[in-house]
């Protein structure tokens, strides 16, 4: 898949739930690998915000976005939108400290974005891949959430609120191609004891009875009754014992549920990608989403620094055994660091070296705390890289590659007894006049253990007559 952005700028106004205030929100498309960032237009200078799960600064009754004294709210909504049309990059200008509510969905902000219509970029998406589970759970409020691996993205959600009105519900996305259809339109739900304490806090100057479902548990008064309609500036606001009031209809039978799958497609995406996996949620809540969304980032970040990581199967015959590797290097014991190799192209080659206590270096090196050093780690990829080097010329046995210069090399993890070392060597540039430059990475297992820039020189050898 292609990234995406949107053709054109487009335009929306609509009411601050907590400000009570008129929100311009306007969408400007942008560049390959911009991703989604938020940009508060009223502050000078403009802050930028990105969409980041490591920026949320509160989940109270939404999810709220801080860089420096920069905030803006809500911001849920209008990534749930994004990320149901599949959209990457997307600068989001507002002229205040949240987006506005709308009619409690994602309804308009697709509409919004419908409207700009989706524009392919030539950047390829990367995805976040689930290869195994990932979960959170919180025991205050019971909400458990699991990620399992899937070839799209998927959500579950069930929620239960002990209410004998609202129910326990279920609602199931089985893929972002039905998002539009199945979740968008679904609106946040409040129960009419969290709205008056909402109302009399102050909290929801905004809030109104078109952009919530308002659910009553018991038999409410006629007197709160009049209080919530003089507060929301509603009359004739009535609820015949327990149920939903009778200001909206619902749209689906289980809107509650499906509301709370469009909040985890939104406060995923601050993981910073989308995600191939199966979201399976019990009573998620903002809180336990950013949570979950701060492991996938932390998933992701991983994920990309090991991209480039050989796939090695140890069953997989080796491109070049440890004889015929005696035959292209000069070195022997104790100093040939390569056991075999199982990758080599014109560009690349992956080398193994199986690390034993029985290391001659171990005797003096850390005797009781056996460590295998860095510099043996670089020359273990020089070998390697000499063997793609060598591989260029007709008669590899004649020739022998000395290394000129090492750069940028770093030492991240210890390479203890019985690690294996994946050596991994990638020209940087055609080989030239003899002269290979090479950037070299060494793992073990799921960690980069050293990497640097290697540049070495291929010399023929002398034979001694």
């Amino acid at each position: 898949m292609k990234q995406c952005t949107i053709k054109e700028s487009v335009e929306l106004e609509g009411i601050g739930l907590h400000t009570g205030k008129n929100v311009k929100v306007i969408l400007k498309p942008a560049p390959a690998n911009h991703g989604i960032k938020f940009q508060r237009i009223d502050l000078e200078p403009k802050a930028i915000i990105p969409a980041d799960a490591n920026k949320v600064s509160s989940t109270r009754r939404s999810t709220t976005l801080k860089s420096g004294d920069a905030t803006i709210g809500l911001v849920e909504h209008i990534l749930s939108a994004l990320t149901g049309l599949q959209i990457d990059n997307v600068l989001i200008e507002v002229d205040g400290p949240e987006i506005p509510i709308m009619d409690g969905s994602a309804k308009y902000f697709v509409e919004a974005i419908q409207r700009a219509g989706i524009e392919e970029q030539d950047e390829e998406r990367v995805y976040l891949v689930i290869d195994k589970p990932i979960s959170y759970s919180d025991p205050e409020t019971g909400a458990e959430l699991l990620v399992l691996p899937s070839e799209e993205f998927q959500v579950t959600a069930t929620i239960d609120f002990n209410s004998p009105v609202l129910g326990p519900q279920f609602a199931r996305l089985n893929s972002l191609n039905d998002y539009v259809q199945e979740v968008s339109s679904c609106r946040t739900f409040v129960f009419v004891h969290e709205l008056e304490q909402l109302l009399d806090a102050g909290l929801i100057k905004g809030g109104d009875l078109d952009n919530a479902i308002v659910i009553a548990n018991k038999p409410v008064s006629e007197e709160t009754l009049k209080r919530i309609g003089e507060k929301t500036g509603r009359k004739d606001v009535k609820v015949e014992s327990e149920g939903v009031l009778n200001t909206t209809d619902l749209s689906f039978v289980n809107e509650p549920a499906r509301h709370k799958t469009l909040d985890i497609v939104g406060d995923l995406r601050l993981a910073g990608a989308f995600i191939k996996g199966r979201v399976v949620a019990h009573k998620p809540g903002h809180t336990a989403n950013v949570q979950l969304a701060k492991l996938l980032k932390k998933a992701f970040q991983k994920q990309q620094k090991l991209k480039g990581k050989p796939h090695y199967d140890e069953n997989t015959p080796s491109v070049l055994n440890i004889n015929e590797i005696e035959a292209r290097l000069p070195h022997r014991f104790p100093f040939l660091l390569v056991d075999k190799v199982v990758e080599l192209t014109d560009t690349k080659v992956v080398g193994i070296k199986n690390v034993t206590m029985n290391e001659w270096f171990f005797q003096g090196h850390f005797p009781k705390n056996p460590v295998f050093p860095g510099v043996l780690q670089i020359e273990a990829l020089a070998q390697t890289g000499g063997l793609l080097a060598l591989n260029t010329v007709p008669d590899p046995e004649n020739w022998d590659t000395y290394f000129l210069k090492i750069d940028k090399t770093k030492f991240k993890q210890k390479v203890l007894p019985g690690d294996t070392l994946i050596l991994k060597m990638e020209l940087l540039a055609p080989i030239r006049r003899g002269i290979c430059q090479m950037y070299g990475t060494t793992y073990v297992g799921d960690k980069i253990v050293s990497e640097g820039e290697l540049t070495a020189q291929i010399v023929r050898r002398k034979i001694e007559e």
